[in-house]
């Protein structure tokens, strides 16, 4: 028996996200009808992170057992043959028999784009926020500062029936506002786990920062308060992108 790591890109706008669902396509399903195909035999895949609807990944980490003996090249380029245009292997590499590419993670690396524009260029609008307001990002960085740490998150956690944890507390290694060409700004958020959708609420309430529809002093208080009410919005899926996977 063979544990396979694959590192693999995919544009989320046309899936329902990584898990499997019977509502439409999603990366899991995708990935194991190719991996069906091509082996002979029913895979389990288990992912680094689960990726809602409509967010991309630059370099998803999956793992999978076969009893088959493979040529990791070999299976790459299959397997890109015949995966949807939206989807690419980047990589595959035989692991020890106890990797996990979830527990063995040691760090994560979202980025989320915004567009604050008046306008946004149409290749972007499938994979930034239009965000229609000007953004004070000195304030931003003021408010980015009071999440960087050991926190409950709990007021930056959405309510759903699949994820229930035993503990709201989370560590945020690094938090980082980046300015790019176009009135686009790059949101970094580097952290081991995360609650859920707990980047796309500290992007929405950043952006609410940035616009002056929240205090970035306040930030500290909405983190004490612990009330999922008080914190900006969730910022749209589209935007969102898993950058990196640490080991």
């Amino acid at each position: 028996m063979q544990n396979i790591k694959i590192v693999l890109a995919y544009d989320g706008s046309c899936f329902l996200g990584w898990q499997k669902s019977r509502e439409g396509p999603t990366i899991e399903q995708s990935l194991q009808d190719v991996l069906t195909k091509i082996l002979q035999h029913n895979v389990t895949l288990q992912a680094a992170s689960r990726t809602d609807a409509k967010v991309h990944a630059s370099r998803q980490v999956v793992n999978f057992f076969t009893p088959r003996s493979i040529h990791p090249f070999s299976l790459q380029q299959s397997m890109n043959c015949l995966l949807p245009k939206e989807m690419v292997v980047l990589s595959i590499e035989k692991m020890a028999f106890s990797f996990h590419p979830t527990l063995d993670c040691i760090l994560k690396e979202y980025r989320y784009f915004i567009c604050h524009g008046s306008f946004q260029l149409p290749f972007h609008r499938f994979y930034s926020w239009h965000y229609h307001y000007p953004l004070n990002l000195p304030a931003m960085e003021l408010a980015a500062t009071a999440l960087i740490g050991t926190h409950d998150f709990t007021s930056f956690c959405n309510k759903d029936s699949h994820h229930r944890y035993s503990s709201y507390e989370r560590t945020l290694q690094e938090l980082n506002i980046k300015k790019m060409e176009g009135q686009r700004v790059m949101i970094q958020v580097k952290g081991k786990s995360f609650l859920y959708k707990m980047v796309r609420n500290l992007v929405g309430t950043l952006a609410y920062v940035g616009s002056g529809k929240i205090v970035a002093t306040s930030v500290k208080d909405i983190l004490q308060q612990k009330d999922r009410r008080n914190a900006g919005p969730t910022a749209p899926a589209h935007g969102l992108f898993l950058h990196q996977i640490t080991y």
